[in-house]
């Protein structure tokens, strides 16, 4: 008799494609539970903007008293031109929603600004090495992949400044 195993998505798959791109970053973002680390050069039209993506994203926001969603982004005003979805819903969940803008300083390579990812808190990611690519490596469940994106993300959040531009205004 077979038995499936009991954590079938574990492991890193490669993912390659606009819609397999798509299709996992909204796996990653169901299996969230809390807690999100995103780090984006740029919010593209396509990034994060779907009524089910933005669904999610809420749905973490909203999760309970540890609910954080971190942002990293490397051109707030740009999608704050392009009036990004993510952004008005940054603005109404203020307390669970943080940007960040990386350091005009910080010494990582222009290498790791190049990348996008999104971190989930039960060691599910979407890497992509490029993120005007639609190439990459993404998983479920893969703590020991997860394991050096997350201390990189917390190394370039903890240099990165607050995304003034895009924090409501509070009157």
């Amino acid at each position: 008799m077979n038995t499936p195993s009991a954590v079938p998505n574990e492991g890193a798959l490669a993912v390659s494609g606009q819609e397999a791109v798509a299709a996992m970053r909204l796996q990653v973002l169901a299996a969230a539970r809390f807690k999100l680390a995103i780090h984006l050069p740029t919010l593209t039209s396509t990034t994060l903007s779907s009524p089910v993506e933005l669904a999610e994203l809420r749905r973490i926001a909203i999760s309970g008293r540890g609910a954080e969603i971190r942002i990293v982004l490397g051109d707030p005003a740009a999608a704050m031109r392009a009036g990004h979805r993510l952004l008005d819903l940054a603005q109404r969940l203020p307390s669970a929603i943080r940007i960040r803008t990386p350091s005009d300083n910080d010494e990582e390579s222009s290498e790791t600004n190049a990348s996008a990812w999104l971190l989930n808190d039960t060691a599910g990611y979407l890497f992509l090495p490029n993120a005007d690519s639609w190439e990459g490596r993404a998983a479920l469940r893969d703590g020991p992949g997860l394991a050096p994106l997350l201390l990189q993300f917390e190394q370039i959040w903890e240099r990165a400044a607050p995304a003034t531009l895009v924090q409501p205004l509070g009157l």
